[in-house]
């Protein structure tokens, strides 16, 4: 990792993802964050990371003349937490897609000159990786042609519909994870179908451990009610919302940002995600029912979309946002403010 941060100057969450994801390689196989280097070995990065990274050492660069000229200025400024996304104003009036128009089956919900957000569709990969090149990510680059390959801030799974925040340049994909380390978080909230009838009535705190494992020879992230060698905190707040079929709608408020977080905690409670076959059952052509529905921003503006979904499972009205202060005066004792991706 260390390696990938001094020669391309690229966020260290977007160089995990890549990692995570197989766009690195070193020495034509998947690889880790922390092993070592050696000489003659060979690293394979993105194609567009020639273009990110040339654009981060001229950041850098602009950043050092401007120390120079400026006492005391510092690339790592508060003001640049003050400012993160450039604020819902801009998004919503320096709109250069109008509200809801498709490109390429991505639709555009707001824009500005540094940000998108975006609905991206179920069975669309975030980032290219193994075995497959048609990504949210290569539209958009397609779709904006510019020499920096529009980024997400955070991270949707292949089959996980929903509303996602990406940056278009490196400045303001720099300037999101600054705020982010600033403890300005994303708010994510959920629509997911779960098997079952959930019991109980009202807001239900979860809270577990996870870390990665193997269950056979597939890798999952494995669950436990308490700490774990490896095994990181995990919360959510889950609010029913309906029922059919033997089945629970549930609205999902993310506390914290683990992989696979809302599928691996509701399996452990005996609530499958309907669709879901790594940690439940899924039948034959059956879509994983899980929507990122509303995503809040640092400065309070909130973009939101109902999901596609069609048949009994179809979702018509727009729940209520689960606020903040509701969670925080819900359970006082348990939330957890570290910022989310």
């Amino acid at each position: 990792m260390g390696f990938l941060e001094r020669r391309l100057l690229l966020p260290t969450p977007l160089l995990h993802r890549w990692i995570r994801t197989g766009q690195i390689r070193l020495n034509g196989s998947r690889t880790q964050p922390f092993v070592r280097i050696n000489a003659g070995d060979s690293v394979r990065v993105p194609p567009f990371a020639g273009s990110m990274s040339q654009q981060a050492h001229a950041t850098r660069q602009r950043q050092e003349r401007q120390k120079a000229h400026a006492a005391g200025a510092t690339a790592s400024s508060p003001r640049i937490a003050q400012e993160h996304y450039q604020g819902a104003k801009r998004l919503q009036t320096a709109s250069h897609a109008a509200p809801g128009q498709v490109q390429d089956g991505v639709e555009i919900l707001a824009e500005n000159d540094e940000y998108l957000i975006v609905l991206k569709p179920a069975g669309l990969p975030t980032q290219p990786g193994t075995g497959h090149t048609d990504a949210l990510t290569t539209r958009l680059q397609i779709l904006r042609k510019g020499a920096f390959t529009p980024t997400p801030v955070h991270r949707l799974d292949r089959d996980t519909s929903g509303v996602l925040l990406v940056a278009k340049t490196f400045n303001a994909l720099r300037k999101a994870h600054e705020a982010l380390r600033n403890r300005q978080g994303l708010g994510k909230e959920y629509l997911v179908w779960v098997h079952g009838i959930w019991q109980g009535q009202g807001d239900r705190l979860v809270q577990s451990y996870m870390r990665k494992g193997l269950v056979g020879s597939q890798e999952r992230m494995l669950v436990s009610d308490s700490p774990a060698d490896g095994a990181r905190e995990a919360m959510l707040v889950a609010r029913p919302l309906g029922y059919a079929k033997n089945a629970t709608l549930l609205q999902i408020r993310l506390l914290t940002g683990r992989t696979h977080q809302i599928r691996a905690q509701l399996a452990h409670l005996g609530y499958a995600v309907i669709g879901d076959g790594k940690y439940g059952k899924r039948s034959a052509g059956e879509p994983l029912y899980l929507h990122a529905l509303r995503l809040t921003l640092p400065n309070g503006k909130s973009y939101q979309a109902l999901p596609r979904w069609q048949g009994p499972f179809a979702v018509d009205t727009l729940p209520a946002p689960m606020a903040e202060e509701e969670i925080r005066r819900a359970f006082p004792a348990r939330h957890n403010e570290r910022p989310i991706l």
